[in-house]
């Protein structure tokens, strides 16, 4: 099993940053996939972005702007958001993949002005 906790969401205006933490406990380990989904109010949930030991992979529509990042030794993964626009306003979900595929229960960023 693994728990998944989130944190640092918030309201920010348009053009700010927010960073995203979200730590992991249970049985989890440095070769597994951890990552981010989010999803907006009446739409999917979509994947954001994704780090492994291969390296770090992105949406094209947060290429450049956001950047994910883990820290081994805290089992906590983070997701740096620069240039918030409004539409990356959504509940932003942490998930690590095991034997099977686990969720944070979310966290809301709101970028408005």
């Amino acid at each position: 099993q693994v728990q998944l906790v989130e944190s640092g969401g918030g309201l920010v205006q348009p053009g700010g940053s927010l960073r995203l933490s979200c730590a992991a406990s249970g049985y989890i380990f440095s070769t597994h996939p951890m990552g981010w989904y989010r999803q907006a109010p009446g739409k999917q949930r979509d994947w954001v972005a994704t780090v492994t030991n291969g390296g770090n992979t992105y949406a094209d529509s947060v290429k450049g702007r956001f950047t994910i990042s883990r820290d081994n030794a805290k089992n906590t993964v983070y997701l740096q958001m620069n240039s918030l626009k409004p539409e990356d306003t959504a509940v932003y979900y942490c998930f690590a993949t095991t034997l099977k595929t686990y969720w944070g229960q979310g966290t809301q960023v709101t970028v408005s002005s």
